[in-house]
C-alpha cells in the first residue's frame, strides 16, 4: 500500500502533506513531457505543484454565497448603482487547465439593502478559484448576487486573457475576451443598461 504522504511529511515549515499518488501523477507528466523527475531541480516539484493546485482551486472548499450573508439596511435611502470595477482575478480553464487572468466589473442596484464591497470581490474569487470557463464564471457571479441580495438589477462584465489561446494552440497573445450578464432592470431597461456599462467603462 502506497504512502499517503510525500517525502516532505516532516517538513519543519509545516507544509501540508501531499498524497503519494498525486505526486506520482505529476512525476508521470514531467516524464511524459521529456524531462527527468528524479533530477535535483525537479525532486520537490511534484509536491509543490500539488500544493499550488490546492491553492488555485480553493473555491471548491467554500460556498461563495456565504460572503453575502451580512447585509446593511440602513443606507440613508441610497437607491443608485453600486459598482466595483477593475477587480483582478485568476482562474484556470477546465479544458487545458491553463491560466485565465482578467478583471471584473460587478454592479447591482439595491432595493433596500447593501453588502460590504469587499464581499463582491470574495464572491468573484470564490467562483474563479475553480476550473472554469469564462461564460460560466460570469453567470455564476451574477446569479449569486441576484439570489442572495434580491436587488433591482445585477450587471457583471468580465474581461480576461486565456493562456490556452495565447500560449498554445493558435498562440495569439494580446487577445482579450469579454463576457457579460445582465439581470433585472439592467436587462429590461435600456437606459439603465447603458448607464451601468458607461460607469464600467464599456459605454
Amino acid at each position: 500500500m502506497s504512502s499517503l504522504v510525500g517525502p516532505d511529511e516532516d517538513d519543519p515549515r509545516g507544509k501540508p502533506p501531499v498524497p503519494e499518488n498525486v505526486q506520482d501523477a505529476i512525476r508521470t507528466l514531467i516524464e511524459w513531457t521529456g524531462d527527468d523527475p528524479t533530477r535535483e531541480g525537479l525532486l520537490d516539484t511534484p509536491a509543490r505543484v500539488a500544493r499550488a493546485w490546492k491553492e488555485y482551486c480553493l473555491g471548491y472548499t467554500e460556498d461563495p454565497a456565504i460572503h453575502l450573508d451580512r447585509v446593511f439596511e440602513e443606507v440613508g435611502g441610497y437607491n443608485e448603482i453600486v459598482l466595483l470595477k477593475d477587480v483582478p482575478f485568476q482562474s484556470h480553464c477546465e479544458h487545458h487547465m491553463a491560466p485565465i487572468i482578467g478583471k471584473a466589473a460587478i454592479a447591482y442596484l439595491p432595493k433596500d439593502r447593501v453588502v460590504g464591497i469587499s464581499k463582491l470581490a470574495r464572491v468573484l474569487h470564490g467562483f474563479a478559484r475553480r476550473l472554469q470557463v469564462q461564460e460560466r464564471l460570469t453567470a455564476e457571479v451574477a446569479d449569486c448576487i441576484w439570489k442572495n441580495l434580491d436587488p433591482e438589477g445585477v450587471a457583471v462584465v468580465i474581461e480576461a486573457s486565456h493562456s490556452c489561446m495565447t500560449a498554445r494552440g493558435v498562440r495569439t497573445p494580446g487577445v482579450g475576451m469579454i463576457t457579460s450578464r445582465m439581470m433585472g432592470t439592467f436587462l429590461e431597461d435600456q437606459r439603465s443598461r447603458k448607464e451601468v456599462l458607461s460607469l464600467m467603462g464599456y459605454g
